[in-house]
């Protein structure tokens, strides 16, 4: 009986622990390292960097000269926000008759950590209380629907 006990206790701590593990996901484009580096510049265009590498994850909005294909795995605990553990971007520039100029890599230094203010969007407008908020239209319930006792107004005038 005595040797049940902690093995009991051990499964039960086995159990409540493997919940935590971290959970692993893939994002975006999954790079192949040989088709990457077998795109050339000056030999390749937009057609075969299409052929080889497929759609771009997304191209530059404001000209035609870049494509972008990225790749991000993320870890995550439980409930907690998920956290970039690997990240890749590969950048392919082209020239204005859409042959490859440039080929580049960027990875970890190129995620921005966005902080908002608190949490709370600041408004325009009055800062009521709980009180306020609950008894603030006492008196107004129950009213004539609008100025002079419920008569319309405006361009329409009276009915």
């Amino acid at each position: 009986m005595k040797t049940l006990i902690p093995s009991v206790l051990l499964i039960a701590a086995a159990l409540a622990t493997s919940g935590c593990s971290r959970i692993k996901a893939s994002q975006g484009y999954l790079i192949d390292e040989t088709l990457f580096t077998s795109i050339l510049p000056g030999v390749d265009n937009r057609e075969s960097v299409s052929r080889t590498l497929g759609r771009p994850t997304f191209a530059a909005q404001f000209d035609t000269g870049s494509w972008y294909y990225v790749s991000r795995l993320t870890g995550q605990y439980a409930f907690i926000a998920p956290k970039t553990l690997e990240q890749q971007i590969l950048i392919i520039n082209f020239d204005a008759d859409g042959n490859v100029s440039k080929v580049e890599r960027r990875g970890m230094e190129k995620i921005a950590n966005i902080n908002p203010v608190n949490d709370i969007t600041p408004t325009l407008g009055r800062n009521e209380g709980f009180f306020e908020e609950l008894f603030g239209n006492i008196g107004a319930v129950g009213a004539a629907g609008g100025p002079l006792g419920g008569q319309p107004t405006g361009r329409d005038g009276p009915r």
